[in-house]
């Protein structure tokens, strides 16, 4: 038995050398294309949502089957733009892909930190075919595009319910509107420096900005009027101020409107809107399209009536933060090719349909598939349709979103979707703006060192908590007694913090 075991044994020793190379190259014939991604930020299977497309294994399935190799995604995810940031500064080359925001794409450009995709990608990729041309121009013009491919986009403005008072959406078409004491206790602004300070600037600078919308006559101005580069450039420097007069005015705003705020959130504000706790959210549109979902009264499966809230989504009149999250190859990345094929496969029309479907946010990919998918949403009829009410339909153009990316079900110019007055204001409003609130968006820049550390201090004194009359007491005894203790630690303890689906706390 043991002979046996032995002339077993030395079998198995001599095959080994011969054996251990073939498993080298099984190994190897598998690609990994490592991709960083935010989380909950591309369609996956849910429990419960058999229906959800799962894009990983659908990719490498159709690698495969088009280049003859199989591949393997590893596919990890991060909370913020800086937890990315740093891990590609402590890791280089640790990934092929990442999905960083507008602020940060910039960043890492300016830094050399990001790989140019190539011209073939860039020509002949269904990105170059279905991306919509606004969103393609509008990273041209930047410089972006050699370096980025936009994934979502939105703005952000007030979801509301229309119900709270009479004047609420006259009062929240200007940003002052959240400030009015009328509303106290009844909103939610983010958590995030960059989103809440933009919303100080333009309070701040209300004034101004409406004096440019009178000078440039931008009311209704679109992309395509002669003086939309000189008005928005305009909109987007006074968006971008970081002086120390802003900031301290800003920190004031916000001072002051915190004082009747329910609070800040992250995530948190979605339930509680939809639950009716709040009435007016601060939010990405994104967020306001998965608000006003939620929040609707609905018949489930059994025939039972649910009751709901019907909430809308608002733009003020001066100006909104346009805002985009986009794929970037970082410097070091091992794996190009995967990296332009992945990007490829998600710029198919079929996949940013799943895509929207799961995330809730906007495509920048337009093509059939997306606009049939947006006309079964929200279309309530065709020209010259009533609503329920006798009124007649609105049209709601999209033809600047999806001109000349039709496979040829569509024709340019005929790209628009006809609903109620009502259902304009409402999620198609949040998923596509409009032209006029295109032109007077902002897309916030990238801090340097010094800026992050002035905004990032007022933040803080934003947030910081108040100090009760009874803590100054005690302090002036304790101090009077010579016994020098301190008691900030009490009052900046450890908080719960919220996973941003999409945004950030702190820049750095």
């Amino acid at each position: 038995m043991k002979r046996r075991l032995l002339t077993a044994a030395l079998a198995c020793a001599m095959l080994l050398p011969s054996v251990l190379p073939l498993a080298g190259c099984a190994a190897e014939d598998v690609e990994v294309l490592r991709v960083y991604n935010w989380e909950d930020y591309i369609s996956a299977p849910s429990e419960g949502e058999d229906d959800s497309v799962d894009l990983l294994a659908e990719f490498e399935k159709d690698y495969e089957a088009r280049t003859g190799r199989p591949i393997r995604v590893e596919y990890s995810t991060f909370g913020t733009n800086e937890n990315m940031y740093n891990e590609l500064k402590i890791n280089p080359g640790a990934y092929d892909l990442v999905c960083p925001s507008d602020y940060m794409i910039m960043k890492m450009i300016d830094e050399g930190m990001a790989e140019p995709f190539s011209e073939a990608f860039l020509s002949e990729s269904n990105y170059a075919k279905y991306g919509s041309p606004y969103i393609r121009d509008l990273f041209e013009a930047n410089g972006w595009a050699q370096y980025a491919v936009p994934y979502m986009w939105g703005t952000m403005g007030f979801v509301y319910n229309p119900e709270l008072s009479e004047t609420i959406e006259q009062d929240l078409s200007g940003w002052a509107g959240l400030w009015e004491e009328r509303y106290a206790s009844a909103a939610t602004i983010k958590d995030s420096v960059r989103d809440s300070y933009f919303l100080g600037v333009a309070y701040v600078y209300r004034d101004e900005l409406m004096r440019l919308q009178e000078e440039y006559d931008a009311a209704d101005m679109t992309p395509d009027d002669e003086d939309y580069a000189a008005y928005n450039a305009k909109v987007t420097e006074i968006m971008n101020r970081t002086d120390e007069a802003t900031i301290e005015k800003t920190k004031d705003a916000l001072l002051a409107l915190k004082e009747h705020l329910y609070g800040f959130e992250v995530d948190s504000g979605k339930q509680d809107m939809v639950v009716g706790r709040i009435s007016i959210n601060f939010a990405w549109s994104g967020d306001a399209v998965y608000t006003m979902d939620d929040a609707e009264p609905y018949t489930d499966e059994n025939g039972v009536r649910h009751d709901g809230i019907y909430l809308n989504y608002i733009v003020p009149r001066e100006c909104t933060n346009l805002w985009f999250d986009g794929w970037v190859i970082p410097k070091g990345a091992q794996n190009k090719t995967a990296a332009e094929a992945f990007v490829d496969f998600l710029s198919r029309p079929e996949n940013a349909v799943a895509n929207m479907n799961y995330i809730g946010y906007t495509s920048s990919i337009a093509g059939d598939a997306v606009f049939d998918e947006m006309t079964d949403w929200y279309a309530e009829g065709e020209a010259g349709d009533t609503d329920e009410n006798g009124d007649p339909l609105v049209p709601y153009d999209l033809n600047y979103f999806f001109n000349g990316t039709s496979d040829g079900a569509h024709a340019d110019g005929d790209f628009v979707i006809y609903v109620s007055a009502e259902s304009a204001k409402r999620q198609i409003s949040a998923q596509y703006p409009t032209e006029q609130v295109i032109a007077r968006s902002a897309i916030m820049q990238h801090f340097d060192d010094e800026t992050n550390a002035a905004v990032n201090e007022m933040w803080e004194e934003v947030k910081g908590l108040p100090i009760p009359a009874w803590a100054y007491i005690a302090i002036a005894a304790i101090a009077a007694a010579g016994l020098a203790i301190g008691f900030s630690y009490l009052y900046k303890g450890k908080r719960a913090e919220h996973k941003p689906k999409k945004g950030y706390r702190r820049v750095s």
